[in-house]
């Protein structure tokens, strides 16, 4: 029988979306499921990026530039001037997703068995993407009791060597909503510039800081702007996922023209999510005002139910919309299986993300979950409650 790649079998199943099949045999038993594993959020698209859809006049759907409509690129480089980041549009290369914009990154800076320094827990798929590119990511551990702020910086120095080619951050954090500061991102960027580094930003979660905190773009680390590379995306910000636009931006232009080779063998981004995402840079104001609102509120409403359950730790996150929540269990992939096909409380179950799929190190996370606060609070309040039931029925409960 024909075999498998190597690569094809390192390649980790997502956290996030492993469990679907048990979610959807509970719905086809009649239960109603929360679906807190995933960053989608029941927040609507705004007009503007619909109606350009709809109002599409072209009769032939054709391939834009492979690195994606200039009449985009440019608006969009006028979006980042007014956050104080001063790109051209020559130094924006669109994607297909954030996801598409990494691996990019990823292989027009790094060769087979590079390394890439990452405070965990990170965003799962960054796991994918480095075995795609034939990379390693090298975890820095951050603890749940200080909000998982930035490990100490001598940790990252540690791990560096003649392998060590960057330092990764997603700011604000997915998975666990922390925000780094101007301060915790110039002491990255003088490791960066020390041992001549990359560092690679995603910062997709940009609009989402509260508390009044604010986003500091590594865009704006003045001394290393060849050695920075940010990845954004239309996903999260106008709650539009599906569009499966992102941007590759970076001041270092031998970093755009070989990302630019890559995106050519793909030959375009998609065109009605370019269409959607530049009508989407002309959103109201009013839409943020009305979404950052809504989103503290849930945050604050579900922090402060987790933290009434007995044994259960959740910081209090200050950006995105995603929180790592400490559960008395002993196994979370097992609790996650286990609420979805043979727990229910009021016909109703809830669906979470096993947090040790978010950490590179063998046996973090096993007693956490990562919880993504993207429904009303109406829904949050009952899968809140389903939670606190099934953890009190839980068979490996540790309390």
């Amino acid at each position: 029988m024909p075999q498998i790649s190597i690569k094809g079998t390192q390649m980790p199943a997502s956290p996030i979306r492993k469990l679907v099949p048990f979610a959807e045999e509970a719905k086809r038993k009649g239960r109603k499921v929360y679906h807190l594993n995933i960053g989608q959020p029941d927040i609507k698209t705004p007009e503007v990026a619909l109606n350009a859809v709809r109002n599409i006049t072209d009769k032939v759907i054709e391939y834009s530039h492979s690195a994606g409509n200039e009449s985009y690129r440019r608006k969009l480089a006028g979006y980042y001037q007014n956050l104080g980041i001063d790109v051209q549009f020559s130094d924006i290369l669109i994607t297909t997703g954030g996801s598409e914009a990494l691996l990019f990154a990823f292989q027009s800076t790094l060769n087979a068995g590079d390394e890439v320094i990452i405070p965990e827990p990170f965003y799962a798929n960054y796991n994918a993407f480095a075995v795609m590119a034939g990379v390693k990511m090298v975890p820095v551990t951050a603890s749940i009791h200080d909000g998982f702020a930035l490990p100490p910086i001598e940790k990252f120095e540690e791990l560096i060597h003649e392998k060590t080619k960057g330092i990764m951050v997603c700011n604000p954090s997915n998975p666990t909503g922390y925000l780094y500061s101007e301060q915790e991102l110039r002491k990255l960027a003088d490791i960066a510039k020390k041992h001549d580094l990359y560092i690679y930003s995603d910062e997709v979660y940009r609009e989402f800081c509260y508390d009044g905190n604010r986003h500091f773009s590594a865009m704006l680390l003045e001394d290393i702007q060849q050695n920075v590379i940010m990845v954004d995306s239309v996903s999260k910000r106008y709650s539009s996922c599906g569009t499966r636009i992102g941007a590759l931006v970076s001041k270092n232009c031998e970093v755009i023209s070989t990302a630019l080779k890559f995106a050519q063998a793909r030959l375009s981004p998609p065109s009605f999510g370019q269409i959607a995402a530049e009508a989407s840079l002309d959103t109201p104001k009013e839409y943020f005002d009305e979404v950052y609102d809504e989103y503290i509120a849930r945050r604050d409403y579900t922090v402060e139910a987790l933290n009434k359950m007995e044994g259960v730790i959740c910081p209090k996150p200050k950006g995105a919309f995603y929180t790592i929540v400490k559960l008395p269990i002993d196994d979370s992939e097992k609790f996650c299986q286990w609420i979805l096909s043979d727990f229910e409380y009021n016909n109703q179950t809830v669906m979470m993300a096993p947090a040790s799929g978010f950490y590179s190190t063998k046996g973090k996370g096993y007693n956490e979950v990562r919880i993504a606060y993207v429904l009303k609070i109406e829904d949050l309040k009952k899968a809140m409650e389903t939670l606190e039931k099934a953890l009190l029925a839980y068979p490996g409960r540790t309390l």
